[in-house]
């Protein structure tokens, strides 16, 4: 299947991986979201594109609760069918560590540790064991063509090598989902082909649900779905 193919998306699922619906978010009289709904399936690449404060990263925090929407009694927020505008902070971060993975346009690696170290943090702070959490880390870390990396810091590794190391990262837990932020905006242009052909693979080998925000044409294109913000709304 080709990236973008939808094919195996017309399966009917009894719910919606991501369910939003009247999410707003305001900071101080400045509106950035407004009234904004959202249904995205499992399986489903969705990109998130429009010009810069539209508030695409904003709405990509609120649905990785990094962020909260404006309290409002219409507003809806569920992934993978929990409600997450019902947990408490404490049961919100363990949800967040279990389900959500997160790739960002810097990598946000701890320069102080190695590959490996850097992939088991978040199965770490879960407590999860050690022993099966750094298999499981070498396994996705072999997967992502890194076996040769294991131990090597960040400042040892190319940008396209950093981001690998990042995504292996986000998927140590197994997540529902994973938020990407400009992901390629930090890599030349061969070495965002080779993440965009990732993302997909990991779509079509482990059915991973992606949710983009990008201004790289090309990936978004090649998402399932773009969806264009423009004043805090899609269009």
């Amino acid at each position: 299947m080709m990236p973008g193919d939808c094919s195996k998306l017309s399966i009917t699922y009894l719910y919606a991986m991501i369910e939003a619906t009247h999410i707003n978010k305001s900071f101080g009289d400045l509106q950035v979201l407004n009234d904004v709904n959202l249904h995205i399936q499992p399986g489903e690449v969705v990109s998130v594109v429009g010009s810069s404060g539209a508030g695409k990263t904003t709405l990509l925090h609120i649905l990785g609760t990094l962020e909260t929407p404006d309290s409002r009694p219409e507003t809806r927020l569920s992934i993978n069918g929990t409600d997450l505008m019902s947990l408490k902070p404490k049961a919100l971060s363990r949800f967040r560590n279990e389900s959500l993975g997160f790739v960002f346009q810097f990598h946000q690696l701890l320069p102080e540790f190695s590959a490996l170290e850097n992939v088991c943090l978040p199965a770490y702070i879960g407590n999860k064991d050690k022993s099966s959490t750094e298999k499981r880390a070498k396994e996705l870390l072999d997967y992502l063509k890194l076996s040769d990396r294991f131990e090597h810091k960040p400042g040892a590794l190319s940008g396209g090598e950093q981001q690998r190391v990042a995504v292996a990262r986000a998927l140590i837990n197994n997540p529902k989902v994973i938020f990407a932020d400009e992901p390629t905006g930090n890599l030349d242009s061969s070495t965002a082909e080779d993440l965009h052909q990732l993302i997909f693979k990991l779509r079509d080998e482990m059915q991973q649900t992606f949710v983009i925000v990008t201004h790289n044409e090309e990936l978004a294109e090649l998402a399932d779905r773009k969806l264009i913000m423009s004043d805090g709304s899609f269009l």
